[in-house]
């Protein structure tokens, strides 16, 4: 049995426009629209709110209908298993993991942190003095890259003061504003301030440089850190998903990840390519969640 979408497909991202999973939803969209991968209007709705969790309590009155989906981050697991939520995310369908994009740390131009050097030794003298931003959650990508650097520093994971929004644009904000130290943000999410000379750039938590404006930029690697981790992006479906459905959006994402459109996005963004859908992916969820179970284990956060 197949299946295909009867009325409009709404894409729901958990920022508001401007944020980083909006910038996944629409780059998905003009991917979809321009090369005519379904049949029928699709839009980006917005449900932004507490981390991108309200966006998921609107996907989930959605049971089984395959119209809806939105875009999906390790964020999910890491609140569930935190405690931050009682609901396990493993009740919606997955879908497939788009792409995956690193972590750069940033600080204010007139910052005296000159260097990832710097924030190290700031760690190691007194890391409760260290005020980061970041989002959207706790024990996220974005977290367990700040927890590397600290570690390696030799402090504890726990002392410095942490500031946590619902999306990078307002933890660049709070950064740029000077009332945080250093940000922890996806790097599409630093690039506006970054080009107009607001923001520095102190590491990426990437294998390898990243091109444009973080082509001068070290990576944590050449800093003698062991801080490379990647926040992948993805898509999933409200909870009762049929599998003719599932098979739908398996393929229409596989499809819209090979487009020009998309491609281009990807270097845009500094986007890594990720595609995983079928096998494969739920293979990669289930060794993520029991990671980063570990991983917040030992930052003192597991809950559950």
């Amino acid at each position: 049995m197949t299946w295909k979408p009867e009325r409009e497909i709404e894409i729901i991202a958990g920022t508001p426009p401007g944020g980083g999973l909006d910038r996944s939803a629409r780059a998905l969209l003009k991917s979809i629209e321009a090369n005519r991968l379904v049949e029928v209007p699709v839009k980006v709705v917005n449900v932004g709110g507490e981390g991108g969790r309200k966006a998921w309590s609107h996907i989930e009155r959605y049971s089984g209908n395959g119209h809806v989906i939105g875009i999906s981050s390790p964020n999910m697991a890491a609140d569930y298993l935190t405690g931050v939520t009682t609901s396990d995310p493993e009740r919606f369908a997955p879908l497939a993991i788009l792409y995956s994009e690193y972590i750069a740390f940033v600080v204010r131009a007139d910052s005296t942190i000159r260097g990832g050097a710097d924030l190290i030794r700031r760690f190691a003298e007194n890391a409760g003095a260290v005020k980061i931003a970041l989002s959207t959650s706790l024990g996220n990508s974005n977290h367990v890259a700040l927890a590397k650097v600290i570690r390696h520093a030799g402090a504890d994971t726990k002392a410095p003061t942490i500031r946590v929004f619902d999306t990078a644009l307002d933890a660049v904000a709070d950064v740029v504003a000077g009332h945080a130290d250093v940000g922890a943000i996806t790097a599409a999410s630093a690039v506006p301030a970054l080009a107009v000379g607001r923001l520095r750039t102190i590491g990426i938590s990437s294998p390898a440089r990243l091109p444009g404006p973080y082509a001068s930029a070290p990576n944590w690697a050449e800093q003698g850190v062991d801080c490379v981790i990647g926040s992948w992006r993805g898509a999933s479906g409200p909870p009762g998903l049929e599998p003719a459905q599932i098979a739908f959006w398996q393929a229409t994402l596989a499809a819209a990840t090979r487009t020009a459109e998309w491609k281009s996005d990807l270097a845009r963004h500094f986007w890594t390519e990720m595609y995983l859908d079928g096998a494969a992916l739920h293979a990669y969820l289930k060794r993520e969640r029991s990671d980063m179970r570990a991983m917040l284990g030992a930052l003192g956060l597991l809950s559950r």
